[in-house]
């Protein structure tokens, strides 16, 4: 192994990185110096990142560059914090599975990782998991606000094998970020499409009905079909960071559809007069539930700005 190289981030522990380079993995750590120009970052170092790494005295291999990204998906590191935390960089596109029980993804959970997919130009799918689990009222329901609202949305068991095949095209070639809460079986997903892969997967607990973490650190897996996919740990929680409010409305693309008819050309969608966006939402045009969400987090998100 030559003594400087560049490769890209399979796995981040947070202390070891594994990081690809010419068919091979390095096992790297980080300089300190890159700690400190990510400060407001968790994690300035992720699955996805393209870095330069080198051989230190001992013969350990260090990160001594990152190059920039062409994008990434981002999440505030904990509720009233500055800090962020960096999920993935470099990804072609997003997948966020949802379960509307066993157990139940939150609706504003799902609005504010689109929201953040939107702001930083990756595109997503919502994947439908456990379909045969789901009640087909609330599945109608679900699409008709998701598909109204401009997404696709692909129902799949992987058990019961429906809608692999759909998903197998989707990842094909591309670089792909499987994201979603805890128990909503993105493992077990990656298992179906590529049996080969060693994936960890995890019962859903049955006294709070909630899916057990089973995978610890982010990981890039490179398909058999082509193509990457990167498991993440269960996200919890998804709060948005450096969106002004003003712009926010600019990630809700139905809003975008028609806020050009608003009668002000600064208008917030919230109290102001001609607005086109909220008679959109009386017209049912816009679906409640997804003008909702828009106003929580306006009103949620300001408490954490000051």
């Amino acid at each position: 192994m030559e003594k400087r190289f560049s490769g890209v981030v399979m796995r981040a522990t947070g202390s070891w990185y594994d990081v690809m380079h010419g068919g091979e993995t390095v096992r790297c750590r980080i300089r300190g110096r890159l700690r400190l120009r990510g400060t407001r970052s968790t994690n300035p170092v992720v699955v996805g990142d393209e870095v330069v790494c080198e051989a230190d005295e001992g013969g350990d291999y260090v990160i001594c560059d990152i190059c920039p990204r062409r994008n990434y998906v981002i999440r505030r590191a904990s509720n009233l914090s500055k800090e962020s935390h960096i999920i993935a960089a470099n990804i072609d596109q997003a997948l966020l599975m949802v379960t509307l029980r066993a157990p139940e993804t939150a609706t504003e959970f799902v609005d504010r990782f689109l929201v953040t997919c939107e702001a930083y130009k990756v595109p997503v799918t919502i994947v439908l998991s456990k379909i045969d689990l789901q009640d087909p009222g609330a599945v109608a329901d679900f699409r008709a606000v998701y598909e109204g609202a401009g997404y696709r949305v692909l129902e799949v068991s992987a058990p019961e094998g429906i809608g692999i095949e759909a998903v197998n095209e989707l990842l094909a070639d591309r670089r792909t970020l499987l994201s979603g809460n805890s128990g909503v079986g993105k493992s077990t997903l990656i298992r179906a499409i590529d049996p080969s892969l060693d994936i960890r997967t995890g019962e859903i607990s049955e006294s709070h009905h909630k899916g057990r973490h089973t995978t610890t650190f982010s990981t890039m897996y490179p398909l058999a079909g082509g193509g990457e996919v990167i498991d993440t740990p269960g996200i919890k929680g998804f709060g948005l960071i450096d969106i002004d409010d003003a712009e926010l409305w600019h990630y809700f693309p139905e809003m975008m559809r028609v806020a050009p008819d608003c009668r002000f050309y600064n208008c917030t969608h919230t109290h102001e007069p001609g607005c086109a966006v909220a008679e959109a939402v009386k017209a049912g045009e816009i679906a409640w539930a997804r003008y909702e969400s828009y106003l929580k987090i306006l009103d949620e998100d300001d408490k954490y700005r000051k």
